[in-house]
């Protein structure tokens, strides 16, 4: 099956828990999903349908996407927006009760399109866990304006209150351009002195840096290992990002230690 995998060296990482590679689906077709899986599934753990998109798709067409990715070891999970959406029309129960029609057994808690006050975020995320789900929560604004306001300080508090309240893992909000935004400038290039603080403050194991471009990835690969979490990643830059982990690409080749 794998024709040159004396050239691959192993990675070893646990599943959904260090070295995860988190997808962005922006809408594929379930036939795309199978085909892609065939060729990237082993490396993947977590796929994010992107923003409210399931509202608009045949929900019997996510159900079966949701199994696809199941039956390949990946766990989907509808976007924050999603919840945003539900959580500002007052119908999270209904919300939670549609999830698990559908299957989920993720749901992100975000408040970067609305305001959530500190210990209204925790009493959510609580909820949601007490419905049954595994909670990743995100911390960060999605308008620039607003995200530059959160002080380092402010950021790592609210990453620590997520993961007391029972947060699996929380996202450091980035987008999906990965620019002008949470630890990137206007042109994508990594602000180093505020990862190095927020590793500082906050186990690293727990976070997933959402790092949809080619160089993020690659600092984050040389900065924390190959078994950096990364999220928001495009699934044409699966396999590559792969490739960068283990050493096979000249970004990191003789770079990282497996």
């Amino acid at each position: 099956m794998h024709a040159f995998n004396f050239l691959a060296p192993a990675r070893i990482r646990e599943q959904y828990n260090t070295g995860i590679t988190m997808m962005l689906d922006k809408g594929l077709g379930p036939r795309m999903v199978e085909d892609f899986l065939e060729i990237a599934g082993e490396h993947l753990d977590f796929v994010k349908f992107g923003w409210g998109i399931i509202s608009l798709c045949d929900r019997d067409i996510i159900k079966e996407k949701i199994r696809i990715y199941r039956d390949y070891g990946v766990e989907a999970h509808p976007g924050g927006t999603l919840f945003e959406i539900a959580y500002i029309q007052g119908k999270l129960e209904e919300y939670f009760h549609e999830a698990e029609k559908l299957g989920f057994k993720y749901l992100e808690i975000s408040d970067g399109s609305i305001d959530l006050p500190r210990q209204e975020k925790t009493r959510v995320i609580e909820n949601t866990i007490d419905h049954g789900f595994k909670v990743i929560s995100e911390v960060g604004k999605k308008d620039p304006r607003n995200d530059k306001i959160i002080s380092l300080k402010e950021r790592v508090e609210h990453v620590k209150h997520d993961l007391r309240a029972g947060a699996e893992k929380v996202l450091i909000e980035a987008r999906e351009s990965g620019q002008n935004i949470g630890v990137y400038d206007e042109k994508g290039n990594v602000k180093e002195d505020e990862v190095e603080y927020l590793i500082e403050h906050l186990p690293v194991e727990k976070l997933i840096w959402e790092a949809p471009q080619k160089n993020q990835q690659v600092y984050f690969i040389l900065k924390i290992g190959p078994n950096a979490n990364l999220g928001n990643i495009p699934p044409e830059d699966v396999i590559s990002l792969e490739s960068m982990r283990r050493g096979l690409r000249g970004d990191t080749l003789g770079k990282v230690k497996l």
